[in-house]
């Protein structure tokens, strides 16, 4: 089991990861009580033999029921916004599987965490338990080692004082926001950005009216006169992220993986440039369920980066939704 952990973040070309996905799955269908009787029902005794043949687990399984596999403890529970009902729970056996998606995907996207001041405006994560967001920014914090690095929680005019003396300095930052609270800082405090990326993790939190993520950006770039807002593509149900530096385009880290299923057929994946309901690979994921089945829809493209494009429409607004382009 050790061999197949050490193997996740070894992945660097596309038949890597069709072979550990089929070793992972082999573990999930003999250890995982939930996924293993739901993908043998869906395969019917035929094994898979590339990634799209393997059975995605729908993500509301996560909130009915415990997804971790035999024999693993349970060190933690990451628990969604729970916004509009019931909370989906993530049992996490091993937070150092979850620790190495997160530094090792900024370190390729961002760089040395040491080279940035590190801000949080997350008050709707940070008023509740079991934010996996608030794990991970916590962590890039305390990683950053820089004396402004820190939340605020809800002091607009603090945060804004802090990123104008890092401007004025050149140092770069990275401000995690959710959505409401970023617009709320763009109409107090708007000032020229040139040294600070936003970080977009989605959510209005029912604090303002949804709007399209083209809106949302087109203020926050006119805010702080920056042609580009970046995101975040994560969700409880994970352990990995994806991140866009503008323009709704995404990449992943070389563990994770996005394939696009048919509307009409959920079973069947479909190929690049077309739109259908998002389903992920996540490997650090190994120990609850890596193939989840997301309310999300969007495209693939052909260089491996992907869009998000809206949500089924009997799909409720969860706290890291990404609004339609």
């Amino acid at each position: 089991m050790q061999k197949l952990v050490e193997e996740i973040f070894k992945v660097d070309n596309e038949h890597e990861f069709n072979e550990l996905a089929l070793s992972i799955f082999d573990y999930q269908m003999e250890n995982n009580p939930i996924y293993g009787p739901y993908a043998a029902l869906i395969l019917k005794g035929v094994a898979p033999t590339s990634i799209n043949e393997i059975p995605f687990l729908p993500i509301d399984f996560f909130k009915q029921e415990q997804i971790i596999c035999q024999g693993q403890g349970i060190k933690e529970v990451f628990l969604s916004s729970g916004t509009t009902g019931q909370q989906s729970k993530h049992l996490v056996s091993d937070t150092s599987v979850y620790e190495q998606s997160y530094l090792k995907t900024f370190k390729q996207f961002y760089g040395n965490i040491e080279d940035y001041c590190v801000l949080a405006l997350l008050p709707s994560y940070q008023e509740r338990e079991g934010s996996s967001l608030i794990y991970m920014v916590d962590d890039l914090i305390a990683k950053s080692k820089h004396p402004k690095s820190g939340f605020y929680l809800n002091n607009l005019t603090e945060l804004s004082i802090a990123i104008k003396e890092l401007e004025s300095k050149g140092q770069k930052t990275i401000l995690f926001g959710v959505t409401y609270a970023l617009l709320d800082l763009a109409a107090e405090f708007p000032q020229h950005l040139k040294h600070t990326i936003i970080m977009e993790t989605g959510g209005m939190k029912g604090k303002r009216k949804e709007l399209l993520k083209e809106e949302i950006h087109q203020l926050l770039e006119e805010a702080f006169l920056t042609s580009n807002i970046h995101s975040e593509y994560g969700m409880t149900e994970l352990l990995s992220q994806g991140y866009s530096n503008g323009k709704n385009i995404f990449n992943t880290p070389p563990w994770m993986k996005i394939l696009i299923r048919d509307v009409n057929d959920p079973l069947t994946t479909i190929g690049n440039n077309k739109t259908g309901g998002i389903n992920v690979i996540d490997f650090a994921n190994i120990y609850s369920c890596p193939f989840i089945a997301t309310q999300d829809l969007g495209r693939t493209f052909d260089d491996g980066t992907f869009s998000v494009l809206g949500r089924f429409s009997n799909a409720d607004i969860r706290g890291c939704n990404l609004l339609i382009q």
